[in-house]
């Protein structure tokens, strides 16, 4: 057997713990639990907050659950694509630069859809009512 694949022989054959010594990492069932145990949280907080009616402000509220989010993504970052500044010689911090100014563009761009879109409306249509009848 030659020299490479003895090295890579006694790799796998050591107990490892989500870790290559090229210092990519794929994770462990404890890490995969703590993202999963994080993705519950940042999604059940924002979706109770909602369902509460939120705050007195809808600009606070649409804040807290977009930071939310925020945070979220970034958890999925680390711990389910094991993103870190040690793998890959950088190119990994690239990455999450690239993602951060797609999701700022995506965040931004949806707001202002949504905001043209309602301030665009047939101004017959009042907002603050409930939808409890449709042809009533």
């Amino acid at each position: 057997m030659s020299a490479p694949a003895q090295d890579h022989a006694a790799h796998h054959d050591t107990p490892h713990h989500g870790h290559h010594p090229d210092g990519h990492d794929h994770g462990s069932y404890r890490s995969y639990t703590i993202g999963f145990i994080l993705s519950v949280i940042l999604t059940a907080i924002p979706f109770g907050l909602v369902m509460a009616g939120g705050f007195e402000s809808r600009l606070l509220t649409a804040g807290i659950v977009v930071g939310f989010a925020a945070v979220q993504i970034l958890v999925h970052m680390v711990y389910f694509l094991h993103m870190n500044t040690r793998s890959d010689e950088g190119w990994t911090a690239l990455a999450l630069i690239f993602t951060v100014v797609v999701v700022v563009i995506i965040l931004a761009g949806s707001l202002w859809v949504m905001h043209n879109m309602n301030t665009n409306m047939m101004p017959q249509m009042d907002h603050s009512l409930p939808m409890s009848g449709f042809g009533s």
